[in-house]
């Protein structure tokens, strides 16, 4: 066999390889990863927007610091366990959903081969494939009935699969991350005078969230500045809303 053959030979194990390789072991892995930012976001962004909304309202409608510290870690505890909770059932959803649609792809499998194999084909042809090395990676996928509803379900359908383990990291990081983010804007009035408690309630909540943008960015995609300061505007935004409701109900009240 001449080097040209050798080469041509080597390219395609390599290309069959990597075609037949796709649902490895990369793509779980920045799914858990793309999911454990998700949770870290969501549950900090909802405790500190919703607990600085709170110290913003009981402060505009003249409560006590007492009422506000008791209110607040009131709020902190029992929301950070319901966040959990959705998040456990939200998450549960997607793997019930998954499971379902992999149920129903490997009816197809059994039932409609021919179909099945055909859009095995189809999708890898689209990737570039053809001819013999196209042959060869049908026939390698569709040859392991596993193998083949798993290209199905991450070409076709798209979808991951979602551990049970997955569901209770997805659910403490949520509950976890809710409980700190509740702590950021109610500490300051554990140790200081109201005023200066609600400037670094502010400030403090500000950097959180700035980081929170940041880290966004940096991890998966987009201007790591514009990020942060979106995630500044909306959060403290949704807690000016707070501060101007609360305000007027005291208004109107007097």
């Amino acid at each position: 066999m001449d080097d040209a053959a050798v080469s041509r030979a080597s390219t395609a194990t390599t290309a069959l390889g990597r075609a037949v390789g796709r649902s490895g072991s990369h793509a779980p892995e920045h799914h858990a990863a793309t999911n454990s930012l998700r949770d870290l976001i969501l549950g900090g962004q909802d405790g500190l927007v919703n607990m600085l909304g709170i110290v913003l309202g009981v402060v505009a409608a003249n409560g006590t610091t007492h009422v506000l510290i008791a209110a607040g870690l009131a709020a902190a505890i029992t929301e950070s366990i319901s966040m959990g909770a959705v998040a456990y059932t939200s998450f549960g959803s997607d793997r019930d959903f998954y499971l379902a649609a992999r149920r129903r792809e490997k009816e197809e499998v059994e039932t409609e081969p021919e179909v099945e194999r055909e859009e095995v084909r189809q999708i890898y042809a689209a990737k570039g494939f053809e001819g013999r090395l196209l042959d060869e990676v049908v026939q390698t996928i569709t040859s392991n009935r596993d193998a083949w509803v798993d290209t199905m379900m991450d070409e076709e359908l798209h979808l991951q699969p979602v551990e049970k383990k997955s569901l209770f990291k997805s659910a403490f990081v949520v509950t976890l991350a809710t409980l700190v983010g509740h702590m950021i804007p109610i500490v300051p009035f554990m140790v200081f005078d109201r005023v200066t408690a609600v400037i670094l309630a502010i400030a403090l909540s500000a950097v959180a969230l700035f980081a929170v943008g940041v880290y966004s960015a940096k991890t998966l995609i987009g201007d790591w500045r514009k990020s942060g300061f979106q995630m500044v505007a909306i959060g403290l935004g949704a807690a000016a809303l707070g501060f101007l409701i609360a305000r007027l109900f005291h208004t109107t009240g007097t």
